[in-house]
Protein backbone atom coordinates (compact mmCIF):
# COMPACT_ATOMS: atom_id res chain seq x y z
CA UNK A 1 0.00 0.00 0.00
CA UNK A 2 1.38 3.44 -0.83
CA UNK A 3 2.57 5.77 1.92
CA UNK A 4 0.47 8.61 0.53
CA UNK A 5 -2.24 9.87 2.86
CA UNK A 6 -5.84 9.08 2.03
CA UNK A 7 -7.41 11.48 -0.48
CA UNK A 8 -9.37 14.18 1.32
CA UNK A 9 -12.16 16.57 0.44
CA UNK A 10 -13.59 19.43 2.46
CA UNK A 11 -17.04 19.24 4.04
CA UNK A 12 -18.72 21.29 1.31
CA UNK A 13 -17.39 19.00 -1.42
CA UNK A 14 -18.42 15.99 0.70
CA UNK A 15 -21.97 17.30 0.92
CA UNK A 16 -22.04 17.94 -2.86
CA UNK A 17 -20.83 14.41 -3.60
CA UNK A 18 -23.35 12.82 -1.23
CA UNK A 19 -26.16 14.85 -2.79
CA UNK A 20 -24.93 13.64 -6.20
CA UNK A 21 -25.16 9.98 -5.15
CA UNK A 22 -21.99 9.01 -3.31
CA UNK A 23 -22.47 6.73 -0.31
CA UNK A 24 -21.84 8.44 3.06
CA UNK A 25 -20.53 6.48 6.03
CA UNK A 26 -19.76 7.68 9.56
CA UNK A 27 -17.20 5.46 11.33
CA UNK A 28 -17.48 7.03 14.79
CA UNK A 29 -18.86 4.98 17.65
CA UNK A 30 -22.56 4.86 18.53
CA UNK A 31 -22.37 7.31 21.46
CA UNK A 32 -20.55 9.88 19.30
CA UNK A 33 -23.11 9.42 16.53
CA UNK A 34 -26.05 9.80 18.92
CA UNK A 35 -24.63 13.09 20.22
CA UNK A 36 -24.27 14.76 16.80
CA UNK A 37 -24.57 13.41 13.26
CA UNK A 38 -25.10 14.45 9.67
CA UNK A 39 -28.60 13.70 8.36
CA UNK A 40 -27.39 11.52 5.46
CA UNK A 41 -24.53 9.43 6.85
CA UNK A 42 -24.95 5.75 7.60
CA UNK A 43 -23.35 4.65 10.87
CA UNK A 44 -20.77 1.90 10.54
CA UNK A 45 -18.69 2.15 13.74
CA UNK A 46 -14.98 1.47 13.46
CA UNK A 47 -15.38 -1.20 16.17
CA UNK A 48 -17.72 -3.15 13.82
CA UNK A 49 -16.21 -2.07 10.53
CA UNK A 50 -14.13 -5.15 9.69
CA UNK A 51 -17.09 -7.49 10.20
CA UNK A 52 -19.62 -5.40 8.28
CA UNK A 53 -18.00 -3.32 5.52
CA UNK A 54 -18.22 -5.83 2.66
CA UNK A 55 -21.92 -6.50 3.21
CA UNK A 56 -22.94 -2.92 3.95
CA UNK A 57 -20.89 -0.62 1.72
CA UNK A 58 -21.51 -0.28 -2.01
CA UNK A 59 -18.73 -1.54 -4.25
CA UNK A 60 -20.03 0.29 -7.33
CA UNK A 61 -19.87 3.95 -6.29
CA UNK A 62 -17.75 6.31 -4.27
CA UNK A 63 -17.84 6.11 -0.47
CA UNK A 64 -17.39 9.37 1.46
CA UNK A 65 -16.00 8.55 4.93
CA UNK A 66 -16.53 10.73 8.03
CA UNK A 67 -15.40 10.56 11.67
CA UNK A 68 -14.85 13.13 14.43
CA UNK A 69 -11.77 14.89 13.04
CA UNK A 70 -10.64 12.94 9.99
CA UNK A 71 -8.10 10.54 11.53
CA UNK A 72 -10.17 7.35 11.80
CA UNK A 73 -11.93 8.04 8.52
CA UNK A 74 -8.53 8.51 6.88
CA UNK A 75 -7.49 5.03 7.98
CA UNK A 76 -10.80 3.58 6.75
CA UNK A 77 -10.40 5.39 3.43
CA UNK A 78 -6.92 3.89 2.97
CA UNK A 79 -8.28 0.44 3.87
CA UNK A 80 -11.09 0.71 1.33
CA UNK A 81 -8.84 2.04 -1.43
CA UNK A 82 -6.45 -0.89 -0.87
CA UNK A 83 -9.41 -3.21 -1.51
CA UNK A 84 -10.48 -1.52 -4.72
CA UNK A 85 -13.33 0.56 -3.27
CA UNK A 86 -13.45 4.17 -4.45
CA UNK A 87 -13.31 6.16 -1.20
CA UNK A 88 -12.49 9.64 0.03
CA UNK A 89 -11.94 11.08 3.52
CA UNK A 90 -13.79 14.12 4.85
CA UNK A 91 -11.08 16.48 6.14
CA UNK A 92 -11.84 17.72 9.64
CA UNK A 93 -14.70 15.29 10.15
CA UNK A 94 -17.91 16.17 11.96
CA UNK A 95 -16.07 18.97 13.79
CA UNK A 96 -15.46 20.78 10.50
CA UNK A 97 -18.96 19.89 9.25
CA UNK A 98 -20.53 21.57 12.28
CA UNK A 99 -18.09 24.49 12.24
CA UNK A 100 -19.06 25.26 8.64
CA UNK A 101 -22.73 25.36 9.61
CA UNK A 102 -23.78 22.33 7.57
CA UNK A 103 -26.90 20.43 8.73
CA UNK A 104 -26.57 18.21 11.80
CA UNK A 105 -28.96 16.33 14.06
CA UNK A 106 -28.33 16.20 17.81
CA UNK A 107 -29.43 14.02 20.68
Amino acid sequence: MPDDPAPEIDVHEARRRVQAGSAFVDVRERDEYRAVRTPDARLLPLSDFMQRWEAELPQDREVVVLCRSGARSGRVTEFLLARGVEAVNVAGGILAWEEEGLPVEKG
